[in-house]
């Protein structure tokens, strides 16, 4: 078992790691620099306009304890679960999934002009709610709002930026989660909630702040103090992904697919899904066109 640890580095490059079937991602939160983030438990960067880098995809696998959040950008990503949902999400849309008790899903990429951009975000669930029924929500790109300003253009993907909100709401860790482009040479400053872990992902463009320059492919982490994010692009724009959460401060142990609070309790997960006793009721679904 271990706790959410914070690492004292602020700057976090990606590392390539194969997941699923051999599918290639570039982690920071969750590898070995960054294991935990509280509450955030893994950011996976998928880039690639190599098919041989993704196509094999995440074939059935199970999770419980947390919840995903997954975010296209470009190509596509067929989807299917033990609670009966399938769908395929295209460039700008999003699936929240509540795994809780348990999960069993399939991720496959599918082919459009073979790149294949996106990110997959975990983010833990308190004790008294790591057993909850699952629930499922899958949005198109037209459902979440956005902010547009002279300097930067901002899609509010879960929670709220100034009076836009997103369609997925966290709250249990009062979550948000943001995707920004800013334009050479200009700023994007936001102040988060003090005592809020929060993270920029740089994953187009340089960019810089007061104190710290961020290339491409790399997690800057915020003083959970000040929680001041003042951004600089770089001459050619920047476009990052943001995100900011309320610590749960829980034990964690975590076992591959499984994340909750004991080992013994990771023991019983294994054994459930063995024994093909997870959750079967059919998850609360919301799609909207």
């Amino acid at each position: 078992m271990d706790t959410a640890v914070i690492s004292t580095a602020r700057l976090i490059p990606a590392e390539a790691v194969r997941e699923g079937a051999g599918v290639t991602v570039h982690r920071t939160i969750g590898g070995p620099t960054l294991r935990n983030f509280d509450p955030f438990l893994l950011l996976d960067h998928i880039s690639s306009d190599n098919p041989n880098d993704y196509i094999a995809g995440f074939p059935s696998h199970p999770h419980r304890g947390f919840s995903t959040f997954t975010y296209m950008i470009d190509g596509l990503m067929k989807h299917q679960d033990s609670m009966g949902n399938s769908g395929i999400l295209g460039p700008g849309s999003a699936q929240w999934m509540k795994a809780a008790s348990g999960i069993i899903h399939s991720e496959m990429p599918e082919q459009q002009n073979g790149l294949l951009r996106g990110f997959q975000l975990w983010i833990n669930l308190p004790a008294l709610h790591k057993m909850d029924q699952p629930e499922y929500q899958e949005f198109p790109e037209n459902a979440f709002p956005i902010v547009e300003t002279s300097d930067y253009r901002l899609k509010v993907l879960i929670g709220q930026y100034a009076k836009a909100q997103a369609p997925i709401e966290d709250n249990l860790t009062e979550v948000v989660h943001f995707d920004i482009q800013v334009k050479p040479g200009k700023q994007f400053h936001h102040v988060f909630p003090v005592g809020n872990n929060s993270f920029v992902y740089v994953f187009e463009g340089i960019g810089h702040t007061n104190t710290q320059h961020i290339p491409t492919h790399s997690l800057m982490i915020l003083d959970s103090e000040e929680n001041t994010l003042n951004f600089v692009a770089g001459p050619k724009g920047a476009r990052m992904i943001v995100g900011s959460g309320k610590p749960i401060d829980e034990p964690i142990a975590r076992h591959g697919p499984f994340v909750m609070n004991t080992q013994e309790q990771i023991d019983q997960a294994m054994r459930d899904f063995q024994a093909n006793d997870f959750v079967r009721n059919r998850a609360w679904v919301n799609r909207k066109s």
